[in-house]
């Protein structure tokens, strides 16, 4: 029997112990000294100690008979005051109890998956929806919760196991030929699955784009202002700024929630050649950062604006370049520079950062255009899917062939993987 503090830790005005498995009405029984309440109904107890019936606190027990419960099993919620020393009474108290553990993080939730209450794709989504920070991470983990990826993917199971049916048919009664329309029939609709998975898979990953954050590296020359940026788009002091240039040797990174949008915004040490091993890996560090980011804000410094060698290879996609320390400068930008399109910026006097927000805010929305239709939130959906690709292909090319028995096995893997 597991039990664990099931609201957020700390003071507040209330605290949810839930408790789940075998014991649970003995533990009930213990510290209220009284009959088990009604079932699925707020019953206002007395919770007291169980050795001196000296009182904890007064609060509500909600009383869950399995299977008819969150977990499957015999489960209960009890309802205190959100005080630490009154939650870690009632848990001492559980704890002597024989057979009582305390939970292992999503416990609870597991014990729901194996117990048949949930599927796993539903299990993540409740992990997801605890952790969403943002609306467009809430709204796409309930999606998942609804069921929405789930429908999908065991429609197209179901498309392949009827397909399966037909060729374990011709498996069985080798002498019957097939008729012609059937084996069309199993060609035309392998393919139409193999393309629809296809059609999910061709989502820029998206759905983990959301359920992560949208990536930002902020990357340049040192003693551009990288750093003096991310704690002007943070509102606080993230990173140290210093005049000595490589001040930043390791990669900072903060979240933020941009008009909905969850953002991982990570500066990185100032790229230029140096004997500094630190320093080195530093730079290491940040070219890699660079490479894996949704978006790359190029800074340079007005004064020395040189964009050759790696500058000008970070440019080439999903990049901003923005021009600092702009108050110092007192002539145009070479043309050259103006065709990238750039930000000119003075952190110093807080000029135009609005500006780069707005153009931080479009590439975001240009990269979540297509939310309605996401399924694949996680690496572990993707990688199912690939491998179900792989063998559908398979099992084309041995359909072909007429090699029915092999092409079972394909298939049956395939659907396995959905």
């Amino acid at each position: 029997t597991i039990y664990a503090l099931s609201s957020g830790p700390g003071v507040s005005g209330v605290a949810i112990i839930r408790i789940s498995g075998f014991e649970t009405s003995e533990v009930i029984k213990s510290l209220t000294k009284k009959d088990l309440p009604k079932p699925r109904m707020a019953t206002l107890r007395k919770i007291n100690y169980i050795n001196t019936s000296e009182l904890i606190d007064e609060g509500i027990i909600l009383w869950f008979p399995g299977p008819e419960s969150y977990t499957g099993e015999d489960m209960a919620e009890i309802h205190v005051h959100g005080g630490k020393a009154v939650v870690l009474a009632l848990q001492k108290e559980i704890a002597k109890i024989k057979n009582c553990r305390l939970a292992e993080p999503g416990e609870f939730t597991k014990l729901a998956f194996q117990n048949g209450k949930i599927s796993l794709l539903k299990a993540e989504s409740i992990a997801d929806l605890i952790s969403a920070e943002t609306e467009i991470q809430r709204l796409q983990a309930v999606k998942i919760m609804k069921g929405k990826s789930s429908t999908k993917f065991n429609e197209l199971r179901e498309k392949l196991l009827k397909i399966l049916s037909f060729v374990e048919a011709q498996i069985d009664f080798p002498d019957e030929d097939l008729p012609e329309e059937n084996l069309n029939k199993i060609k035309n609709d392998s393919s139409e699955v193999l393309e629809e998975i296809n059609k999910i898979l061709n989502d820029q990953k998206i759905g983990e784009i959301i359920r992560e954050g949208f990536k930002i590296a902020i990357i340049g020359p040192t003693n551009a202002g990288k750093s003096s940026l991310i704690n002007n788009l943070s509102n606080r002091e993230v990173a140290i700024v210093s005049e000595i240039a490589g001040t930043t040797r390791d990669v900072v990174e903060t979240h933020l929630n941009i008009d909905g949008y969850p953002v991982i915004i990570s500066d990185t040490a100032g790229i230029r050649d140096s004997k500094d091993e630190i320093e080195k890996k530093g730079i290491r560090l940040s070219l890699k950062k660079a490479e894996n980011a949704d978006l790359k804000l190029v800074v340079v410094d007005a004064k020395n604006v040189d964009l050759s060698g790696y500058l000008n290879d970070l440019l080439k996609n999903n990049a901003i370049l923005v021009v600092n320390k702009s108050d110092l400068l007192n002539e145009k930008l070479d043309a050259e520079i103006s065709k990238l399109n750039p930000v000119l910026i003075s952190l110093k006097n807080n000029t135009n950062i609005d500006m780069l927000i707005s153009r931080i805010k479009n590439s975001l929305k240009n990269k979540f255009i297509s939310e309605e239709d996401i399924l694949i939130t996680r690496e572990r959906h993707r990688q199912h899917l690939l491998q179900c690709v792989d063998y559908l292909k398979a099992f084309l090319l041995k359909n072909e062939n007429k090699d029915f028995d092999k092409g079972a096995e394909d298939l049956r893997l395939a659907t396995r993987h959905l």
